[in-house]
């Protein structure tokens, strides 16, 4: 299942979503990891989570990005959730190539019990149609 948390910087989505991962930790049965573009959530989630920064791999665009999610679901198949802020600084900000990373995430994540929550720095009537229903 993926979840977009949507709306235009210094509206909230990392706050909401620090609580989202905090959430996760506590009741998960399985493990919860957090993707960022930089470190900045370090003293924000519980050390319970596994933390990782794409800058540390050069990260850029969503077809590298894809692979890395990939890579990191298929390492561990006990991830129940992985939140990813800042999707837009990591993949880029074309929105359409936006939509066809989250149509491949979704297609590969089908078969897995994973939460994917993603922040999305643009208002909703910015997205293509195609990502409305995952809006939280």
């Amino acid at each position: 299942m993926i979840k977009l948390i949507v709306g235009k910087k210094g509206s909230g989505k990392t706050k909401l979503l620090v609580d989202m991962v905090t959430k996760a930790a506590n009741s998960s049965s399985g493990n919860v990891v957090c993707i960022e573009k930089e470190p900045k959530l370090t003293f924000d989630i519980p050390s319970s989570v596994r933390l990782m920064e794409t800058c540390k791999d050069s990260i850029e665009g969503y077809d590298e990005f894809y692979g890395y999610v990939a890579g990191v679901l298929s390492g561990n198949f006990d991830i129940t959730d992985l939140f990813i802020d800042s999707t837009l600084k990591i993949g880029g900000k074309d929105l359409n190539k936006l939509a066809a990373f989250l149509a491949k995430l979704s297609s590969s994540i089908a078969s897995r019990e994973v939460t994917v929550v993603l922040t999305i720095s643009a208002d909703k009537e910015e997205l293509p149609a195609s990502l409305v229903p995952y809006i939280l």
